[in-house]
């Protein structure tokens, strides 16, 4: 274990399909109710899947005036709405020093991509000349770390990461980095995506992994995964810090660990998903008997389950029967660079709360997924440490590991 400083996780903010905040995704989750639904923004008559996990209840309007809206994809609204909500939630009163030592790491996989998409639209479809003046800013997948800073008055470091489905574990774990070595004094991180565009869905749609009903992540009949969109937000701080001004401390993040498969850009290898895992324990000091529950990748599809079930029985050995596994993407869709946020949101708030969210969907049970997965309804939950996973296209895998507060 490196670093000096332990870190506490004091302010979430969410927005997805299943709640537009924390606390109404929270109350979704524990309760298996499932956000998946027939997609309402596209028109899916020329697509072969019809659902997704939008955050129907989203309205921009409520948050942004109209001369901020034009600044703003809907990737950047969401991760400015949960960054709002996460600093709130922490109590914290940011004065000019402590925001020039607050970072912002955010992950996106796609950056504006519905901006992206109607720009071509316009030009190749319509035959327009021109696009939107402000498609640049837009477009770039910075947008939402970059509006933070301004939206928040954040003078220090601040990037995104971009490693598809990983993107967010990625900037959250070396935000909780630069916290913990003491390069920031405060950090805002997670990550936002948007991915409902026509074209990219049917991007999607080509490479045969999006499931033509709901998400059914360990089920034998599972049939791939469902897309959804949204954002989740941590605000970190040093833990005795936060104790000194009496804040209420959802979990600690103790650990981080990545890795590259080597291997294939779409197949999963356990081996690189069991060594990110090691290596996140490792660096949290943590012993396989402490960890009691893991937020899986769990995508649906046939290769990343039983590919993520061996690399867990890698890792843990004979306590992988005593885990609770569970996949919130079974709820919340597959949100690619921001699913490992909401899904950090989940991990924290389990801990929080002493309950483990379930894997929604699940029918029945696969001899190659053969764990604890916490099936359609939520159970107590009592354990020193949780892990939360994301393995990318790529083969770029990030951990996350978080101790009980």
């Amino acid at each position: 274990m490196t670093g000096s400083r332990r870190v506490a996780i004091t302010g979430l903010g969410a927005v997805c399909a299943i709640g537009r905040n924390a606390a109404e995704t929270w109350s979704a989750m524990s309760e298996g109710r499932c956000g998946i639904a027939p997609i309402e923004s596209v028109d899916t008559s020329g697509i072969r899947f019809r659902n997704g996990a939008e955050a129907r209840g989203f309205d921009a309007s409520r948050h942004f005036d109209p001369v901020r809206l034009d600044f703003l994809d809907r990737f950047a609204q969401f991760a400015l709405v949960a960054a709002r909500e996460a600093l709130a939630d922490s109590g914290l009163r940011l004065t000019p020093g402590m925001a020039e030592r607050t970072a912002v790491y955010t992950g996106s996989c796609l950056g504006g991509q519905t901006t992206e998409d109607a720009g071509f639209a316009d030009l190749y479809r319509r035959g327009r000349n021109s696009m939107h003046p402000l498609s640049v800013p837009r477009v770039m997948a910075n947008a939402g770390a970059s509006q933070i800073t301004m939206d928040l008055g954040l003078t220090g470091p601040a990037c995104t990461i971009s490693t598809a489905c990983a993107s967010a574990n990625h900037a959250i774990g070396h935000a909780f980095w630069m916290v913990r070595a003491g390069l920031a004094d405060l950090a805002v991180t997670g990550g936002s995506e948007a991915p409902f565009s026509f074209a990219h869905l049917k991007a999607w749609e080509a490479m045969r992994v999006v499931s033509p009903g709901t998400c059914r992540p360990f089920s034998a009949d599972r049939q791939g995964l469902i897309l959804g969109e949204g954002a989740g937000m941590l605000l970190l701080e040093p833990l005795d810090a936060a104790v000194a001004r009496g804040a209420r401390v959802y979990a600690e993040l103790a650990g981080f660990g990545m890795s590259s498969d080597a291997h294939h850009l779409t197949q999963p290898s356990s081996d690189g998903a069991a060594r990110a895992m090691r290596l996140a324990m490792q660096d949290a000091g943590l012993a396989v008997e402490q960890v009691g529950y893991v937020n899986a990748h769990g995508t649906g599809t046939r290769t990343n389950d039983p590919s993520e079930t061996r690399a867990i029985r890698d890792v843990f050995g004979q306590c992988a029967g005593r885990l609770a596994v569970s996949s919130t993407k079974s709820m919340h869709g597959h949100a690619l660079g921001a699913a490992g946020a909401l899904e950090a949101v989940a991990t924290s708030l389990a801990l929080h709360h002493g309950v483990a969210p379930p894997t929604a969907n699940f029918t029945t049970a696969d001899p190659e997924c053969d764990l604890d997965v916490v099936p359609n309804a939520a159970r107590p939950l009592r354990t020193e440490a949780a892990l939360s996973n994301s393995f990318a296209f790529g083969g770029l895998n990030a951990v996350l590991a978080f101790r009980a507060a």
